[in-house]
């Protein structure tokens, strides 16, 4: 009988009780930032996974380059059904798995991992609350080098209907056409347009990912604004600059009991790359 989920997150203690079971994969979607004299970006996390540990029988996930369109216009966009399935049947998961995704961050690429699995149908999935730092504070036991659990059996999926936004629907939404609520997962900073940053799609409103996590234990933080929120009626797009952080502010309000919540995969990214879309900042009228 395949392990049920009951939230979109599990604790250290529920995977620690459960590693080994046959059904279970247990995903590291580790992305690091590092810093190079000729700038700083994200890389893949598989080196830390092979050489500092990952939790025992994790498999690793590249979310820079096998779950992302290395074609899409835009950072990190999403990969084809196909490019899924195949990329997921790598990693082991078939229609009788139970998915637990993780990283050594805030949540936020464990986040947009359980985000494209869900919404490519992938039922049983869920992040590790506090993921890898949480699993070490409690001195569990971790594992070094690489995990292969490629599977044949049959993984069975079909896009979640309304789990992603595009640029045409938000156009509509700015232009009052179709009802939504648009949330952005920046900072209060870069949501105003200080210090040079490019401020928010015109009429959203912000709820920062880094508001919902704990920073210390990197656990999933819930607080009234989250709470309203997920309470609202009718749908939610959220978008950050590469829809990384919005899949994490996407968790958070999954976890909260909202149940029409789409990620705008394109965000800032493909939304500014448009001269014709407009922006607005707090301290200026939208410009564009």
């Amino acid at each position: 009988m395949a392990l049920t989920l009951d939230a979109p997150f599990v604790s250290t203690q529920w995977l620690a009780d459960r590693l080994g079971d046959d059904d279970l994969v247990v995903v590291d979607a580790t992305v690091v930032y590092v810093s190079t004299p000729q700038g700083s970006g994200p890389v893949s996390g598989l080196d830390a996974y092979l050489v500092d540990g990952h939790v025992p029988g994790a498999v690793f996930a590249d979310l820079l380059e096998t779950f992302s369109d290395p074609d899409g216009r835009h950072g990190y966009a999403r990969p084809s059904l196909e490019a899924v399935s195949r990329a997921a049947q790598e990693l082991g998961i078939h229609d009788g798995s139970t998915v637990v995704v993780y990283d050594t961050a805030l949540g936020q690429w464990a986040a947009r991992l359980w985000w494209v699995l869900r919404a490519a149908g992938v039922e049983r999935v869920a992040v590790l609350d506090g993921g890898l730092t949480a699993w070490r504070a409690e001195e569990r036991p971790l594992q070094t080098g690489l995990e292969g659990a490629a599977t044949t059996e049959p993984l069975t999926l079909a896009e979640r209907p309304g789990a992603w936004a595009d640029r045409d629907e938000v156009a509509a939404v700015v232009e009052g056409t179709v009802q939504a609520t648009l949330v952005c997962a920046l900072s209060p900073r870069d949501f105003a347009g200080a210090g040079g940053a490019i401020g928010h799609i015109p009429g959203s409103a912000n709820l920062p990912f880094g508001s919902v996590v704990d920073r210390e234990t990197k656990r999933f933080a819930t607080h009234d604004a989250l709470e309203r929120r997920a309470g609202e009626q009718g749908r939610v797009i959220v978008y950050c600059h590469a829809a990384v952080a919005a899949a994490g502010l996407a968790l958070a309000l999954v976890a909260s009991g909202a149940d029409d919540v789409a990620v705008y995969d394109g965000s800032l990214n493909e939304w500014a790359a448009d001269p014709e879309a407009p922006l607005a900042k707090l301290d200026a009228s939208p410009v564009g």
